[in-house]
């Protein structure tokens, strides 16, 4: 999965849950420009960084080898 496949899943979660970038970049502790950022698949985000999201809207991630 690249960065805008994650991006897609993360903003389609975000819209379904009807929470807005703001709430969720507060609730992961992150900046929203980070969010913004990451929902268009742009840049190249931290692992921890992404967990926090996955895991404020309930997702995970598997990797597989």
């Amino acid at each position: 999965m690249n960065t805008k496949e994650i991006g897609r899943v993360i903003k389609t979660r975000r819209q379904s849950l009807g929470v807005n970038q703001q709430t969720l970049a507060d609730l992961s502790n992150i900046g929203i420009n980070t969010l913004v950022a990451i929902e268009r698949g742009q840049g190249n985000p931290k692992l921890e960084t992404l967990l926090a999201i996955l895991d404020t809207l309930g997702l995970q991630m598997d990797i597989h080898l």
